[in-house]
């Protein structure tokens, strides 16, 4: 490292402006202290703080820029030099993932919060005024960089009479986190549906589009749905990360029973494996992760998705768009002719799916699906419902994987308790031992919890199974054989408990009166 020095008169480099930083007086050590356009423009990213400020320095920058960031920091600099891949990644660390929403958006002009952007806003609805159109930029701007700053999944823009209300969604728990006045809700959802590229004149039917962001190096795409209310549209962000479609099995948390069952099913060369569970449990995640596993260059894998989440190199994706006749049936029939070695349809919703899905996997092809069923058990029952004959079923099906999310305590401020024997009945544990709950500090924005865990249940097809199934066994027969050595929902709900991962509460909230 090479220390630098401060000259009597600093030059000042021309068309770069260091004025608009967060002041050092205020920011706090693990807060990049340049906006994020100024770092990536100049080369220079704030690492450290002490009484001397390290900066990385990526090759080429300019080193007169130097003087300006001593006389900013107010202190003496130390600069490492970094080659500019080095440096994309740093920056991309540094504000896309650790940085507030006015870093990570930089020249977005968040700097202090969500709530000044939204003053801004005009009651005006004239998109070709660009004037009254910069703050509703702003603002869509900095609510998805906060929303992935915090790890949200959905943003919620609701007009009501009173109030134009944006709530967010954090580990599976919604939250308000703005509230505007309600003439403001016809500009910012015109800017979001122009974004879209949705018809901004329709206002009378429910929309779908997608914007594809890249903030700070994270590529982040944003499904959009709008619905008519009483009270205007309201509309739904769902950010899709990319960085998670490259979780492996490993990083599921799947017990080890589970993760036995389902890697050995996705290692025949053909059959049916489901995963089921309710809406934002996880299961296109689970599907990606086993998709991953298997891409190895030697198969080629086609899925037909509603729509394509996250976009996996290697993987030959295909979007339904009934407007055109492509419904799940009618793309997985189209990519049975493409030679495929793997299927992947994203929902089993009709008997013509369940029964293509079933052709392919006796016609040597191993597919992969989605059920909306509350248990593995329940996905049986389904597919018989939906009108697949037992003795096809029995013949092709290998591994149903039942799955929730539970949010995860807490470690820096959980705390030790004796558990209610009211929540203890409710779950069906003994009330003898203490359990963890959830306090709340800065670590967890004072929730208690950060993230998610999976809690699973996996049913293996074995040769008893078979039969089973064959023969037409009801759904208890077939859990009480299924499970006999394997543990459910809830019992795998109750050991996460006990090893002080989530809460009682949490349990309660994922589990049927019935399964404790």
């Amino acid at each position: 490292m090479a220390s630098a020095g401060l000259p009597p008169e600093p030059a000042i480099a021309p068309g770069v402006d260091f004025a608009g930083a967060i002041p050092v007086a205020i920011a706090p050590a693990s807060t990049p202290l340049l906006p994020y356009a100024q770092a990536r423009d100049t080369g220079y990213l704030v690492e450290s703080l002490g009484e001397t400020a390290t900066l990385a320095m990526r090759e080429g920058a300019d080193p007169l820029l130097l003087l300006d960031l001593r006389r900013l920091l107010g202190r003496p600099l130390a600069t490492r030099r970094v080659t500019a891949p080095e440096f994309e990644k740093l920056l991309a660390e540094a504000y896309a993932v650790d940085g507030s929403a006015a870093a990570l958006a930089g020249e977005m002009g968040i700097g202090d919060g969500l709530d000044p952007l939204a003053t801004g806003l005009p009651s005006a609805e004239d998109l070709l005024d660009s004037a009254d159109d910069a703050p509703a930029i702003r603002l869509i701007n900095g609510l998805i960089a906060e929303g992935l700053r915090q790890g949200v999944s959905d943003i919620h823009v609701e007009p009501y009479e009173q109030a134009l209300v944006v709530r967010m969604r954090v580990d599976g728990v919604l939250a308000e986190k703005l509230r505007m006045p309600p003439h403001v809700a016809p500009v910012l959802v015109s800017r979001i549906k122009v974004m879209a590229r949705l018809d901004i004149a329709e206002r009378r039917v429910p929309q779908d589009g997608r914007i594809t962001l890249s903030l700070g190096g994270r590529l982040v795409d944003v499904r959009v749905s709008t619905l008519p209310a009483r009270t205007g549209e309201r509309v739904v962000l769902r950010l899709l990360d990319k960085e998670n479609a490259g979780l492996d099995l490993a990083h599921l948390g799947l017990s080890d029973k589970a993760a036995d069952v389902l890697t050995r099913a996705i290692a025949e060369p053909n059959g049916i494996v489901l995963v089921t569970g309710p809406t934002g449990s996880g299961k296109t995640t689970t599907l990606y992760a086993a998709l991953r596993l298997l891409n190895d260059g030697q198969r080629n894998i086609l899925t037909v998705e509603d729509p394509v989440e996250y976009a996996v190199d290697g993987i030959g994706q295909t979007q339904v768009n009934p407007k055109v006749g492509l419904s799940f049936a009618a793309g997985l029939r189209a990519i049975l002719r493409q030679d495929p070695d793997v299927v992947m349809v994203g929902e089993i919703r009709d008997r013509e799916t369940a029964d293509i899905a079933v052709q392919a996997s006796l016609t040597g092809h191993l597919v992969l699906s989605t059920v909306h069923t509350n248990d593995a058990a329940g996905a049986i029952t389904r597919m018989r419902d939906m009108g697949v004959e037992p003795f096809l079923l029995a013949s092709t099906l290998r591994a149903v994987i039942a799955q929730r999310l539970v949010r995860r305590l807490c470690p820096h401020c959980r705390r030790e308790h004796a558990i209610d024997p009211g929540m203890a009945a409710a779950i069906g544990m003994k009330p003898v031992r203490p359990v963890f709950k959830a306090t709340g500090c800065p670590q967890c924005a004072h929730t208690g919890y950060v993230g998610r865990i999976g809690v699973y249940e996996a049913l293996r097809v074995d040769e008893a199974m078979r039969q089973m199934i064959h023969d037409n066994a009801d759904e208890v027969a077939i859990a009480r054989h299924a499970f006999a050595d394997s543990p459910r929902l809830a019992k795998a709900a109750r050991r996460l408990v006990r090893e002080g991962l989530t809460s009682p509460e949490e349990a309660a909230r994922i589990l049927r009166r019935e399964d404790a």
